[in-house]
């Protein structure tokens, strides 16, 4: 299983909401185990398919960091249906290397998805979970952690971003590992 690139914020791919997966098959199953490969060589703990330059609504988590392989969840047209309470945390993301910001996300929620199959699962999650679900559906709506930031906040690390971009510091994709 290939390990692929993960494309860094402005690539076009974080920009735009995700397509909905409808064929459930061996190429889909090729995609998820490379997003394995790929997560866990950069050591994340998620990872939507638009990060690897894919346009197919589906993201996994494995929030052992690669320890457990029964930790490796695969979610494919999630949605959240509810939200609850609030919780401000650190975040980072693979596709803004080096970044790392407090956001506010929700403390819990219940999501609805279907597995590789193609069958249809619901779950509720909170903390650390609501959190890294929450971020990975937002990267398959088209929304970066950056979006999530105060308006302050955004043009700075706009700006820094765009200072890196100049000086050949920010990468266009970083090959994990």
């Amino acid at each position: 299983m290939p390990i692929r690139p993960i494309v860094v914020y402005p690539h076009p791919a974080l920009l735009a909401p995700t397509d909905e997966v409808t064929v459930f098959d061996d190429d889909l199953r090729r995609l998820v185990a490379d997003m394995v490969e790929t997560m866990h060589a950069d050591h994340g703990i998620g990872l939507a398919a638009n990060q690897v330059a894919d346009r197919r609504r589906l993201f996994i988590l494995d929030l052992s960091g690669g320890e457990d392989p029964e930790a490796i969840r695969v979610y494919v047209n999630p949605r959240i249906l509810e939200r609850r309470g609030s919780q401000t945390g650190e975040e980072g993301c693979l596709s803004f290397p080096g970044f790392f910001e407090v956001i506010e996300r929700p403390r819990w929620i219940r999501f609805s998805a279907v597995d590789l199959e193609g069958r249809p699962l619901e779950e509720t999650a909170e903390d650390l979970v609501a959190r890294a679900v929450c971020h990975e559906v937002d990267h398959l709506d088209g929304i970066v952690f950056l979006d999530r930031m105060s308006p302050l906040k955004r043009r700075l690390a706009r700006r820094k971003i765009e200072k890196l971009r100049r000086s050949g510091e920010w990468p266009e994709q970083v090959l994990a590992g």
